[in-house]
């Protein structure tokens, strides 16, 4: 784990630092397809309809000064609505442009996959705009493999734009799988493992 960095379950009053982070990627890049930066009241309630089910961690960086500042997020949220994919995530994680190249991202990929095999989720799913060499070598190390390629799949700043998938298994299959355990369910022993690996 990374010593400057540690891992936590995010608040409703996270929402200003982590709309911080994603405005840049709508803004300016195609890197996320939604075209208006959403309000901080906004981010709060995807934070607040999230967590039950699904978790919704934040990277905090532990400065010198004694300052705790929130350097990335990562969230999970449901693959589709139907009831058989229910033991399927799709992640999505985003780091601040000035702490690139220091293992956040893969921080927080180790810490919210952890917390998925602890609800007993089977698969997830990265979902990368194309091209994004940095995103899918952050997958790949972390045990993600490539699974599909979606062609002009996205329209956004007056070009056309392929997505990519890549997919992790993160428990085994099984022909009568446990029900997946809502986020919100899981001990505080269990976070604290999952989040606090070494």
């Amino acid at each position: 784990m990374n010593p400057g960095v540690s891992l936590r379950v995010a608040q409703t009053t996270d929402a200003a630092a982590i709309r911080s982070i994603y405005a840049p990627w709508v803004r300016d890049s195609a890197v996320s397809f939604e075209t208006e930066v959403p309000s901080v009241e906004t981010m709060a309630q995807r934070i607040a309809t999230l967590l039950p089910m699904h978790p919704w961690i934040v990277a905090v960086a532990n400065e010198e000064s004694g300052a705790r500042e929130i350097v990335g997020y990562a969230y999970a949220s449901p693959h589709r609505e139907r009831a058989a994919y229910r033991w399927s995530v799709e992640l999505t994680a985003y780091v601040d442009a000035t702490q690139h190249r220091r293992g956040i991202g893969a921080e927080l990929y180790r810490g919210i996959c952890a917390l998925l095999v602890a609800q007993r989720i089977v698969n997830a799913f990265g979902i990368i705009t194309l091209p994004n060499d940095a995103s899918a070598a952050l997958h790949e190390s972390c045990g993600f493999t490539h699974c599909a390629t979606l062609a002009r799949a996205g329209y956004k700043s007056g070009a056309w734009h392929d997505v990519g998938w890549w997919q992790k298994s993160l428990c085994e299959p099984t022909l009568a799988p446990a029900e997946p355990r809502p986020f919100a369910e899981l001990s505080s022993s269990t976070l604290a493992i999952a989040l606090d690996r070494r």
